[in-house]
């Protein structure tokens, strides 16, 4: 069974872009990546521990309305 894991900003991005966001672009503080009318910021930290990481992809999955699995996480 797969566990999730810290995982690279850079990685985390490009995994977005492959479920359907487009960016990042620049915000004030931060940047973000959107999907549709919705927008999901980007911390600027290297690596996101597991912890941060479940939290901006819980946000994700509402705004693009569904779950996203430790498996098709992981196959991105």
């Amino acid at each position: 069974m797969s566990r999730w894991s810290p995982c690279k900003r850079r990685d985390f991005i490009r995994r977005l872009r492959k479920i359907g966001f487009d960016g990042p672009l620049s915000g004030t503080r931060h940047q973000f990546v959107i999907f549709g009318q919705h927008r999901l910021a980007v911390p600027s930290n290297a690596e996101f521990s597991v912890t941060q990481l479940r939290m901006m992809l819980r946000e994700g999955e509402e705004i693009i309305g569904r779950r996203i699995s430790v498996h098709e996480w992981n196959n991105l």
